[in-house]
């Protein structure tokens, strides 16, 4: 062959392996240039004057063995070709300008696909999705998804799909989610699938979510929210509409106190972070939920037999609500403050008992003998009941009952801490105010003054005669720090009346013009007895001495004899008796035997009593509050409650001179700090217009005008 010499223009040509190509019969070089045959020789690359050919059924037997390979990916079996060698034929292909025909070819077998997957005769495996199937994906985004029959059949078919997995039937969710995220890539997807998606799931919810008010068991409701195809914002906001949205006084209704009542905590949970998401669903949760405390609250308050539980069922059902709140409503502000004020409402329905069995309940805390708690716990529950304290707006019948117990455990000395009673007191002087607390601070500086004036009068004691079978202890008691006692004249043995007069000579002696006044009521006294088992020590009250000191003189007496002996008040005495002959403790032997003290019946000693213990507490009828008690503290602090609204009434008007009715009232509404009816207040006016502190307007009844 002729040597052409270079050609002007680019060097091209197929390199390297030929695939089966045929090359025509130019030289790719020339012959050596003279110069002898040890001369360097010039290598020339020439052009090929023709373009290659593809091999005869070069064209149809690359696509047999692409058709085969996307069949292999298709019934998940493997390629029975070396995927470089299909590349390289492709591109051979594509080069040869066959790439329309390769383009058609492809296209239908993935259409073809396509119909076979939306009708579900086969399933694609994602683990064998080599690149070859990459490349057709890739077409079918670019072209196939752009016809409108293919977009139409697809959306319909992956709808139908979605709609039988929704019905149970198990589909092939990885090749579905692939076609979704194909969709969602492409403007097809807002245009029409996501419009006609959203129109079916709208529909299905709507449906489900009234299906579902009808169980009885709503946490299940909830839980199908977080399944799903959840992963638009649309499509959320659908499901929750249809699930949440439109039923969700429905579903508190029949859900919330359910889940509170069984104090299921996580679906609690849920079910604050499902209605956070919604238009209104806070707010909903958080009404009824107010609602749901102040009626669970209401039922420990006002049921009269549930008294005896009724502040440690508080305590506990605020622990609960409280856990609800930190760990279920992440502390959110406007559910705690609408917790406090559900509470302040619903134990405030019933007026004054609460604050009564709240302070009654301290008392069992704070009394000797409760051993349920260490320093610390005690600590804790005090701080939990002050939290209760807030909440109650009659906090003159707590401070009345609160002080009247406080008296028993100073005086009788039952008191457990010292430290845990200033503790509490410090915790109520921060809530109240000292002016609350002044008078309870009273009565722990008479105690500590009642020591140093005692040992003044051991020492007095000691100077004078040799002393007497009798310790005698005095606490002397400021009259207005004190609870208020009906003094009662008893008949004391000539030793404890002589070191009365003692006592009241030295005391007087160095406190010139103050009077004293004896309160037996609170007495008490150790006792020293002798029985056939051997010596015991009785620890009582001042009324149980004076009965048992009467068998020094005699072996048995009536209820009558008894009472004329000791002038011990009827009530009181038969209560004495009753402890002394019907307890635990049973130093004497009633006559005929029962539980109650009768006219007639007849008391003798126990010579043959019997007990573990050498000291015996049988004075602990002293801390028992009897009905009378709880009556007379009751009635004094309505008494205490009129002379406020009286003093109320007077400062207003003295400094008004003039006022109309409901503005009075208006004003006693807000100075006054306990509840108060507005037919007391107006028997209170009345009272003063009867007394003339003020009088009415002539000309308009409801005007009052202040008199001078």
């Amino acid at each position: 062959m002729a040597d052409e010499g270079p050609r002007k223009g680019s060097v091209s040509g197929l390199m390297g392996r030929t695939n089966g190509l045929t090359k025509p019969a130019a030289l790719a070089g020339g012959p050596a240039k003279p110069g002898g045959a040890g001369g360097s020789r010039k290598l020339v690359i020439k052009n090929f004057r023709d373009r290659p050919r593809l091999p005869d059924n070069y064209t149809q037997d690359t696509w047999r063995k692409l058709h085969e390979a996307v069949k292999a990916i298709q019934s998940s079996t493997s390629i029975r070709y070396n995927l470089e060698e299909l590349y390289q034929a492709v591109e051979n292909l594509c080069s040869h300008k066959v790439s329309p025909t390769l383009y058609k070819q492809l296209r239908q077998i993935m259409i073809r696909s396509i119909f076979l997957f939306l009708d579900r005769t086969y399933v694609l495996q994602n683990s064998m999705l080599p690149s070859i199937w990459d490349m057709g994906l890739e077409l079918f985004r670019n072209h196939i998804i752009s016809d409108r029959m293919v977009q139409s059949k697809t959306i319909d078919g992956i709808l139908l799909l979605i709609g039988r997995e929704r019905s149970g039937e198990a589909v092939d969710r990885s090749l579905l989610r692939s076609l979704l995220s194909m969709l969602s890539d492409l403007q097809v997807y807002k245009d029409s699938f996501e419009l006609k998606f959203l129109e079916e799931t709208n529909c299905l919810y709507a449906a489900e979510g009234q299906r579902l008010m009808q169980d009885r068991e709503m946490t299940s409701s909830m839980l199908l929210i977080l399944s799903g195809f959840l992963y638009r914002k649309p499509l959320i906001a659908c499901v929750e509409k249809q699930l949440l949205g439109e039923h969700l006084t429905a579903i508190l209704q029949k859900g919330l106190d359910h889940l509170l009542d069984e104090n299921r905590v996580p679906d609690l949970t849920q079910m604050y972070q499902l209605f956070s998401r919604v238009k209104g669903g806070q707010h909903a949760l958080l009404q009824h939920w107010s609602e749901y405390i102040k009626t669970f609250g209401t039922t420990i308050v006002i049921n009269p037999e549930k008294d005896k539980d009724m502040v440690q069922d508080l305590l506990d059902f605020k622990d609960k609500v409280d856990h609800v709140v930190e760990v279920c409503f992440q502390r959110n502000e406007r559910f705690i403050n609408l917790m406090k004020e559900s509470f302040e409402t619903f134990i405030n329905k019933r007026p004054n008992k609460p604050a009564e069995l709240i302070a009654k309940h301290v008392d069992s805390k704070l009394r000797a003998g409760n051993k349920e708690a260490t320093d610390e716990e005690l600590e804790r529950i005090l701080d939990k009941i002050m939290i209760l304290f807030r909440f109650i707006h009659g906090k003159d019948v707590f401070e009345a009952f609160y002080k009247k117990d406080l008296a028993k455990r100073l005086l009788v000395g039952k008191s457990a801490s010292v430290d845990a009673e200033k503790s509490m007191l410090s915790k109520l002087k921060h809530e109240c105010g000292a002016a609350f607390t002044s008078k309870l601070e009273g009565m722990f500086k008479d105690m500590e003054l009642s020591k140093d004036i005692m040992v003044h009068f051991k020492q007095h004691m000691q100077n004078q005669s040799a002393p007497g079978p009798i310790d005698l202890t005095v606490n002397i008691l400021t009259m207005g720090y004190w609870p208020t006692y009906t003094p009662m004249e008893v008949h004391l043995p000539p030793e404890m009346v002589r070191l009365q007069e003692v006592f009241k000579t030295f005391y007087l002696g160095k406190h010139s013009g103050r009077k004293l006044q004896w309160q037996t009521t609170l007495g008490h006294a150790v006792l020293k007895a002798e029985f056939k088992e051997g010596k015991k020590e009785f620890q009582v009250s001042l009324f149980q001495t004076l009965v048992l000191l009467m068998f020094n003189e005699g072996d048995g007496f009536s209820f009558e004899e008894i009472k004329m002996a000791t002038g011990i008040e009827d009530s009181e005495l038969r209560r004495t008796l009753q402890s002394l002959a019907c307890g635990k403790a049973r130093v004497l032997i009633k006559s005929p035997k029962g539980k109650e003290v009768e006219d007639g019946d007849k008391f003798i000693f126990n010579g043959d009593f019997k007990h573990k213990l050498f000291r015996i507490k049988i004075n602990q009828i002293q801390m028992k509050e009897t009905v009378e008690e709880q009556v007379s503290t009751t009635e004094r602090v309505f008494q205490d409650r009129q002379y406020q609204i009286d003093a109320a009434i007077v400062r207003i008007m003295k400094m008004r001179k003039t006022l109309g009715h409901n503005l009075l009232v208006s004003e006693l509404y807000n100075q006054l700090k306990f509840p108060v009816k507005p037919g007391d207040l107006k028997k209170r006016i009345e009272s003063l217009i009867d007394r003339d502190y003020m009088e009415r307007d002539k000309d308009s009844p409801n005007q009052y005008h202040y008199v001078a």
